[in-house]
């Protein structure tokens, strides 16, 4: 009887930590912060992109879903364009 109170008490307390640290949704948000800004995740190397994608595709099925078969136009850099004031010494 003892050993059923000591269980019970410590699932209820495993239970509130867990309700009040939220893992699951801190993992969601880190993973979603991760996905959306693709500087620092994407040169972490292969393992920590197949690490975030896994968490995000977890935590965010549907989202996971929509960007995979919606994903961003490729961005390109601005090509600059030749000035012909500036090669000609005008832009004093």
């Amino acid at each position: 009887m003892m050993g059923l109170v000591v269980t019970a008490a410590a699932a209820l307390t495993a239970g509130y930590l867990l309700g009040r640290l939220r893992p699951w949704q801190r993992l969601g948000d880190w993973a979603a912060d991760q996905v959306r800004h693709a500087g620092t995740w994407a040169r972490g190397g292969a393992g920590r992109q197949a690490v975030v994608a896994l968490a995000h595709a977890v935590t965010a099925p549907r989202t996971s879903r929509r960007i995979m078969r919606n994903p961003d136009p490729e961005r390109r850099a601005p090509v600059p364009v030749r000035d012909p004031d500036w090669a000609a010494g005008h832009h004093r």
